[in-house]
C-alpha cells in the first residue's frame, strides 16, 4: 500500500471512527455529526475558530514529530508550552508601556518563548543523556513544575499591577499579533505555523543534522557504528522540540489570550501527541492531522450547546481515533509482510 492510499484510508477511518463513537455515545449520531461540522466549518466564525485552534496544535505537533523522530518520547509539550508563555510574558513586561509596535514586540517575545521552551526541553534531554533519566518520566514531572511555576508567577513577580487577580498585565492591541478581522480571533500566527511546517520538513529530510537525528531515532546502534553522536542528536531533538512547543505558547500568548492566567494551560502539549501520531510523524501531514483535531475541538462548542456531554465526548473521540489508527497501522503492516517475504 503506497503512502497516498494509506493517507486516504486513514482519513476515511477517522471519519468512520468519529461517526461510530458518536453513534455509541449519543442518541442521534447523524445530528451530532451535523452539529460538529457546522460548528467547525459552517460559517466564518466556525472556520476562524477552527484555524485558531489549528495553530497551537500544528506548532506543538511539529515539536512532537522532531522529538519522537529522534527517539526521544517527549511527553512534556505542555510544560514547554507553558514555559514559552512565561518567558514571553517576562520579555513583554518592560515593553508594555514602551510604545513599540507589534513587529518588535513579536520578535522579542516569540524569541524569548522559543529560547525558554528549548531550554526546558534540553533539560529533559540532558537528564537522559548525562544521568540516564527516562525522558517520559522527566518530561511528565517537568510539566507539573512548569504549571506550578506559572501559578506562582501570576500571583507574584508577573502579577498585574493592581494586584487583584492572578494574571499578568494584558498586552495592548498594538503589541499583539494582528488579527485578520477585529471580530474574530484568527491572527498572523497562522503564517508562522505554515513557515515552520516547511522548515521542519526541510530540516528532517534535507539536512545532515536531520538525517542523523532520524537515524539515531530509528537505529541508535547503526548511528554509533557510523560515528554519529547519539547524545548530540538526542539533545538537538529535545531542544528543537521544546523550542517549537515554547513558540506555540508565545504565539498563543500574543495572538489569543494576550495575558497569562490560571487557564493558560489548555492541554495543547498533550493533544500534540495524537496529532503527531496520526500524522505518522510526518511534518507535512501534521497540517491535516491538526486540522482534524482542531475541527473537533471547534465543533464541540456547537455540539455542547445541544448536548450536555458534548465537550466530554470530544476527548473520547480523540482517544478512539488514536487507537483506531494504531489498529489500522498494525493491520496494514501484517498484510504487507507476506508480500515483502515473497
Amino acid at each position: 500500500m503506497n503512502r497516498y492510499a494509506f493517507s486516504g484510508l486513514t482519513l476515511l477511518c477517522l471519519i468512520g471512527v468519529l461517526f461510530l463513537t458518536l453513534m455509541v455515545l449519543t442518541p442521534d449520531a447523524l445530528g451530532s455529526m451535523k452539529l460538529l461540522s457546522q460548528g467547525a466549518f459552517g460559517n466564518q466564525l466556525g472556520i476562524t475558530r477552527t484555524l485558531v485552534k489549528w495553530i497551537p496544535l500544528v506548532l506543538t505537533g511539529l515539536g512532537m514529530v522532531v522529538a519522537w523522530r529522534g527517539g526521544m518520547y517527549n511527553i512534556g509539550g505542555e510544560g514547554q508550552f507553558v514555559v514559552g508563555g512565561i518567558m514571553g510574558a517576562f520579555a513583554a513586561r518592560p515593553l508594555l508601556e514602551s510604545g513599540m509596535g507589534w513587529p518588535v514586540v513579536a520578535f522579542l517575545v516569540l524569541g524569548a518563548s522559543l529560547v525558554g521552551g528549548a531550554a526546558w526541553g534540553c533539560l529533559a534531554g540532558w537528564l537522559f543523556v548525562k544521568r540516564g533519566v527516562e525522558v517520559v518520566i522527566s518530561t511528565i514531572l517537568l510539566n507539573f513544575i512548569a504549571i506550578q511555576t506559572l501559578a506562582y508567577l501570576i500571583t507574584g513577580p508577573l502579577q498585574e499591577k493592581a494586584r487583584r487577580l492572578p494574571q499578568t498585565d494584558r498586552l495592548g492591541n498594538a503589541q499583539s499579533l494582528p488579527k485578520f478581522n477585529s471580530s474574530y480571533d484568527l491572527h498572523y500566527g497562522i503564517f508562522l505555523a505554515l513557515i515552520l511546517v516547511a522548515l521542519v520538513a526541510v530540516f528532517l529530510y534535507r539536512t545532515k543534522a536531520g538525517f542523523q537525528l532520524r537515524l539515531v531515532g530509528e537505529n541508535d546502534r547503526a548511528a554509533r557504528a557510523n560515528r554519529i553522536s547519539s547524545s548530540r542528536s538526542k539533545l538537538l531533538a529535545m531542544s528543537v522540540s521544546g523550542g517549537l512547543c515554547g513558540l506555540a505558547g508565545g504565539v498563543e500568548y500574543m495572538g489569543v489570550t494576550q495575558q497569562l492566567g490560571q487557564g493558560f494551560s489548555q492541554n495543547w502539549g498533550f493533544l500534540a501527541i495524537p496529532v503527531a501520531l496520526l500524522a505518522g510523524l510526518n511534518p507535512i501531514v501534521v497540517c491535516l492531522s491538526a486540522l482534524y483535531f482542531a475541527a473537533i475541538l471547534a465543533g464541540s462548542r456547537n455540539l455542547s450547546g445541544f448536548t450536555a456531554d458534548g465537550t466530554v465526548l470530544i476527548y473520547v473521540v480523540q482517544a478512539v481515533a488514536v487507537l483506531g489508527l494504531v489498529a489500522l497501522r498494525r493491520w496494514t503492516s501484517v498484510r504487507m509482510r507476506p508480500a515483502e517475504a515473497t
